[in-house]
């Protein structure tokens, strides 16, 4: 009869054994805003269309109980109308840096992948727009 060559192994409650990979989605998040170098686009809002992936890391599940304890999808929102509201942007481009800014305070984000769409600006197109992913360099210069 074979002998079990198990090892005990005590466990430093004060480490993580894991780390978690976790990713937001924000989908089709559709604003109303004034966008754009034209003139036209300074005077009337039109129809734009945020989509969002926001990958993160963490070393602890998330606390049921703790709102901190997650990256919130509500918080992204609000920041996204807030940004909005403040200033008028003439690219999409300066509107994703303005995000990728507010969103990367976040030291647990890694990663942000965000599409941004006009979804009224030209007839023969159900929409125009970029998609730009922004990765933190964990290099130091």
């Amino acid at each position: 009869m074979r002998k079990n060559n198990f090892k005990v192994v005590k466990i430093d409650k004060n480490k993580s054994l894991f780390n978690y990979e976790k990713k937001i989605l924000i989908n089709e998040l559709i604003l109303d805003l004034k966008l754009g170098y034209y003139d036209f686009e300074k005077e009337k809002a039109q129809k734009v269309k945020f989509s969002l992936e926001i990958d993160y890391q963490d070393k602890k599940p998330s606390n049921d109980k703790d709102l901190r304890s997650i990256v919130n999808y509500a918080t992204i929102v609000k920041l996204i109308k807030k940004l909005i509201k403040k200033k008028h942007y003439n690219f999409l481009e300066t509107l994703a840096e303005a995000v990728f800014d507010e969103l990367f305070k976040d030291k647990r984000i890694g990663k942000i992948l965000l599409k941004i769409e006009k979804l009224e600006i030209l007839k023969e197109c159900s929409s125009v727009g970029i998609q730009i992913t922004k990765k933190r360099s964990h290099d130091k210069y």
